[in-house]
């Protein structure tokens, strides 16, 4: 019988991390258990981008160390998400494109999509391959605005 559950975001990082090690060695049991083929991990787009930002931010893992660790991982069978590949393709745009992981999974979806244009005032769009980055015209101040 094979279970289905959703994996945290805690559960890989002390996989990826060993850090504790106690809670480490029960991420790697789970792993090893999908890896057998008698449990199946589910996992979430925000959940990857929790991860991603944990190593970079606080553990202060490059971008390329990042994608490739999350890629082994994610790529196995025993993993499923709702587009696996939009996430898989994220994780190369996030290091051969020096973006952040959110930009690179929203160019993704567009790609995925066939929407090329994105409006954004962030320039680290232009370097993503196929997006066409729009700035919003100016028109006047608006009333719902959080001050």
């Amino acid at each position: 019988m094979n279970d289905r559950a959703f994996v945290d975001a805690n559960v890989i990082l002390r996989f990826l991390t060993g850090d504790p090690p106690e809670m480490a060695a029960r991420s790697t049991a789970l792993f090893k258990a999908m890896g057998r083929g008698e449990v199946t991990l589910l996992l979430d787009e925000i959940v990857v981008a929790e991860v991603v930002w944990v190593l970079q931010s606080y553990y202060g893992h490059p971008p390329t160390e990042i994608s490739r660790a999350l890629w082994d991982l994610i790529a196995h069978e025993g993993f499923e998400a709702q587009d696996k590949a939009a996430i898989l393709e994220s994780l190369r745009l996030f290091a051969d494109k020096n973006v952040d992981f959110a930009d690179a999974l929203t160019a993704a979806h567009m790609a995925r999509q066939g929407i090329t244009e994105i409006f954004s005032f962030d320039t680290r769009f232009d370097r993503l391959p196929g997006v066409v980055r729009s700035v919003p015209e100016e028109e006047g101040p608006d009333p719902g605005r959080l001050s």
